[in-house]
């Protein structure tokens, strides 16, 4: 049985590892434009509590997700999370 893995957002908030298509840096206007439209569409997530948004998610459904914690916090977090699932697919009990 493959277990998800859930990523940290900072205050809380996490998100299944396997869900995330892109981690980006927010201060581009193509991702300023990607934030307004996903606001405007309803697919914006905002899970700064209220922090500067200092990276951008970007999910398998679409959906934008504002976070608080660096992009390469983020991506290490990310590159754990699959670490630990193939040591996890190898272990036997």
């Amino acid at each position: 049985m493959q277990r998800e893995r859930l990523i940290n957002l900072g205050f809380g908030n996490f998100v299944l590892a396997s869900r995330v298509v892109a981690v980006v840096n927010p201060a581009s206007s193509p991702m300023r434009r990607l934030r307004e439209d996903a606001k405007s569409e309803g697919r914006l997530v905002d899970a700064t509590q209220g922090r500067k948004t200092r990276s951008i998610l970007i999910t398998d459904s679409n959906h934008v997700i504002l976070s608080a914690v660096l992009p390469d916090t983020l991506g290490q977090r990310i590159l754990l999370s699959a670490e630990q699932g193939e040591e996890a697919a190898y272990h036997v009990d």
